[in-house]
């Protein structure tokens, strides 16, 4: 397969935020209703301001490299007897019948599969408005990615399962120029800078944004949090909206990637993942009685509001693509100074990556070729890396920042 590299062009822009009030909420609906009249604007606000580090422009630079921890000790690679109801995908689309291809599980109702995936931006910062988010266990796959001020936002990838809630939605970034692409999908965020609306308008999916205008969305009411973190979403509907506009339709993905119950030969033992994004803390810990990774952030467990439920996932992803900022597009204002550009994550081409699975580590190389590619994986042979059945949770990591990672076997 050959691979290319994508390049976006650049805008010049000032700075405006985006964002629109929805409809109110029901009650019992996630967060709890409002005590008094909510609030008549709204604006975005960094949790912490970084100063903004020269422009650079990387585009055609190789990836970096990647520090890999070494793990010597710890329980062996779980061994698996392939059996023949043992699940293995080929990384193509005739393997799916039945199946979601984000995820590799058996689906249900395989209409399900007939709709079109939506992203959702989520807000992760800070941590007393935005903790617990809703629907964060019924996406297939979440992207997690800095931001201005150091601080960690979601995209977060829904198919086939409609959770009630989802939130709070926030605004998007130059990430979400490539992730709905990625997945032939909508994109639902609250607004966004004017250069990032730019890309967004004028990309080749401008007729798939969901603003919080659309039916849907909807404003909790509740005064105990900024305006801007009140903003959630009635999946249901929103999809139901999606198909008004004529684009409910089965996605049409670029690439798939391999799944597999058997664990591969030659992990390393990964009991715990601690991945420190400076202003903000993630710890995965291996749970061999249900076969996920649970999540902690910020020494907290990270729970679903929806259920209650920690986070958990079957493989954690943690790339290190290049981060530069934009010189043409500033995401925050300060006294008429730009304080922070915003941050384009460069998503195609290929790098080093690390896949964690069933209590394992292992060392892969990531791929996008393709515009309309979804993120793949081979190993070292260059083979296609499987994934364990389940959701993914992908880190994205500054590839210039000291020791983000460490891994105890």
């Amino acid at each position: 397969m050959f691979w290319k590299r994508l390049l976006l062009p650049f805008i010049v822009v000032v700075l405006m935020l985006a964002a629109c009030g929805g409809g109110n909420a029901r009650p019992g609906e996630i967060p709890p209703p409002p005590t008094s009249a909510m609030a008549t604007a709204e604006a975005e606000v960094a949790a912490t301001i970084s100063p903004v580090p020269s422009p650079t422009t990387a585009a055609t630079l190789p990836p970096p490299p990647v520090v890999i921890p070494t793990a010597t000790d710890g329980p062996p690679t779980p061994e698996v007897t392939p059996t023949p109801d043992t699940v293995v995908l080929a990384p193509e689309k005739d393997a799916f019948i039945g199946r979601n291809p984000l995820t590799g599980e058996e689906v249900v109702d395989p209409a399900d599969l007939q709709r079109r995936p939506i992203a959702v931006k989520l807000a992760n910062a800070p941590a007393d408005y935005t903790r617990p988010q809703a629907g964060l266990n019924d996406a297939d796959i979440i992207y997690e990615h800095w931001t201005e001020g150091s601080v960690t936002r979601f995209t977060a990838i829904f198919y086939d399962t409609v959770p009630p809630n989802v939130g709070p939605v926030r605004s998007a970034r130059l990430i979400d120029v490539e992730l709905p692409a990625m997945y032939d999908a909508m994109l639902a965020f609250s607004g966004a800078s004017v250069g990032v609306n730019h890309r967004l308008n004028d990309s080749d999916f401008s007729d798939r944004l969901l603003r919080s205008g659309d039916p849907g969305f909807y404003r909790t009411g509740d005064e105990t949090k900024p305006f801007e973190h009140t903003l959630y979403i009635r999946m249901e509907q929103l999809w139901q909206a999606v198909a008004d506009k004529g684009l409910n339709t089965p996605p049409n993905f670029g690439t798939y990637n391999a799944f597999s119950e058997i664990p591969p030969e030659g992990g390393t033992p990964a009991s715990v993942i601690e991945i420190d994004y400076k202003t903000e803390k993630v710890e995965w810990r291996w749970d061999p009685e249900i076969g996920k990774y649970r999540r902690w952030m910020d020494f907290k467990e990270h729970v679903d509001a929806n259920t209650e439920e920690q986070v958990a996932v079957a493989n954690v992803i943690y790339l290190t693509p290049y981060h530069v900022n934009d010189p043409t597009i500033c995401e925050q204002i300060n006294n008429g100074v730009c304080a922070a550009l915003s941050i384009e994550i460069q998503l195609w081409g290929s790098g080093p990556a690390l896949v964690f699975r069933d209590g394992q580590q292992y060392n892969v190389t990531w791929h996008r070729e393709g515009r309309n590619d979804q993120l793949t994986f081979t190993d070292a042979d260059g083979n296609p890396f499987p994934l364990q059945i389940g959701h993914s949770w992908v880190q994205l990591m500054p590839n210039y920042l000291p020791n983000p990672l460490a891994v105890t076997p």
